[in-house]
C-alpha cells in the first residue's frame, strides 16, 4: 500500500498492467509484423529501418524523471502563488475575523474532496490536479499566517525542516540507507490508516477548544510525541513517493502518470510541513 491513494493507484496500475518492452526499436517491431511488411520493402529501405534508433520513453510518451520533475515544480509553484496571496489578505483582517477560520476550513475540505476525486477517478484530470494545488495554496497561506502571528518565526523553520528533510530522505533513498519494501508498504499503510483515522477524531477534538486548540495532548510531551510521530510518518512517506516513482519509470507508464506522480509529492510536501508547523508552536507551547 502507498503512503497516499494516488501511489497507491499508480503502485496497482504497474502490478496490474503489462507496460514493459515499449523500448523496442522499429526494425524489432517490423520483424514481429511477419514477412509482408519485410516483402514490401526494398533493401535500402530495410537497412535505413535497422538504422534508425530504438524508440525511448521520449518519443513512446512514457513517464521520465524529468516529467515528474517538471510537473512537480509546476504545481508546487501554484501553490506559493496561492499561499502567498492568502497569507497577505489573512495579514490585513483584523484579529477577530473569522475569515482566516473559513479559508483555513475551505482550503482543508475543498483541497480533500479534489484529492479524493483524483485518487479514484478513472481519467486523470489535469484541470482537478492544478485547483487541488490552488486549494493546499490557500490552506497553506491562511493556517500559515495564523500560526506566525501567534508564533513569529515559526513559519520559517518549518520551510526550512520541511526542505532540509526532502533533500535528506532523497539523499538517503538513493544512496540505499533508506529501503522501500513490499512488506514496509504494507506496514506503513496500516501506520497511515490508523493516522488517518486519529487525525480525523482529533480535529474535531481541537475544534471544539480542547487541548490549547491542537487537540489531544495539547502542548505537552504526549501531544509533542503525537506531532514526532506525525512528522516520522510525513519523511517515510516520501521515501515511498520516491520508490514509487522509480517503479513507474521502470514500468514505462503511460506519460499522463507524470501528473499523478507530481500531485502525489504535492499531498506529501503539505502534509510534512504541516506536521512541522504543528510540533514547533507545540514546543513554543
Amino acid at each position: 500500500m502507498a503512503s497516499n491513494p494516488v501511489f497507491n493507484r499508480i503502485d496497482k496500475q504497474i502490478a496490474q498492467g503489462d507496460y514493459a518492452g515499449f523500448d523496442r526499436g522499429p526494425a524489432t517491431s517490423g520483424m514481429s509484423a511477419g514477412s509482408g511488411v519485410q516483402d514490401s520493402l526494398n533493401s535500402r529501405q530495410l537497412q535505413d529501418l535497422y538504422n534508425q534508433p530504438s524508440a525511448g520513453p521520449v518519443t513512446m510518451r512514457r513517464v521520465t524523471l524529468d516529467d515528474v520533475v517538471m510537473k512537480t515544480l509546476g504545481l508546487f509553484s501554484i501553490m506559493l502563488v496561492v499561499a502567498a496571496l492568502t497569507w497577505y489578505y489573512v495579514a490585513g483582517q483584523a484579529s477577530t475575523s473569522a475569515i482566516p477560520m473559513a479559508l483555513m476550513l475551505a482550503g482543508m475540505f475543498g483541497g480533500l474532496g479534489a484529492g479524493l476525486l483524483i485518487a479514484f477517478k478513472k481519467t486523470i484530470s489535469v484541470p482537478l490536479i492544478v485547483l487541488y494545488a490552488g486549494l493546499e495554496g490557500v490552506l497553506v497561506g491562511s493556517i500559515s499566517q495564523v500560526f506566525e502571528q501567534r508564533w513569529p518565526g515559526v513559519v520559517g523553520t518549518a520551510v526550512l525542516a520541511t526542505l532540509c528533510t526532502f533533500a535528506a530522505m532523497l539523499l538517503g533513498y538513493k544512496s540505499g540507507l533508506i529501503k522501500v519494501t513490499d512488506r514496509s508498504r504494507r506496514i506503513f499503510g496500516m501506520a497511515i490508516l490508523g493516522y488517518v483515522l486519529f487525525g480525523l477524531v482529533n480535529f474535531v477534538w481541537a475544534f471544539t477548544g480542547h487541548g490549547s486548540g491542537f487537540g489531544f495532548g495539547g502542548t505537552g510531551l504526549m501531544g509533542i510525541g503525537i506531532s514526532v510521530l506525525g512528522v516520522g510518518l510525513a519523511s517515510y512517506s516520501l521515501a515511498i513517493d520516491f520508490d514509487s516513482v522509480d517503479r513507474a519509470i521502470k514500468a514505462q507508464l503511460p506519460e499522463k502518470y507524470s501528473w499523478l506522480l507530481a500531485h502525489g509529492f504535492i499531498v506529501t510536501l503539505v502534509w510534512l510541513y504541516l506536521e512541522f508547523l504543528r510540533l514547533l508552536a507545540r514546543m513554543r507551547g
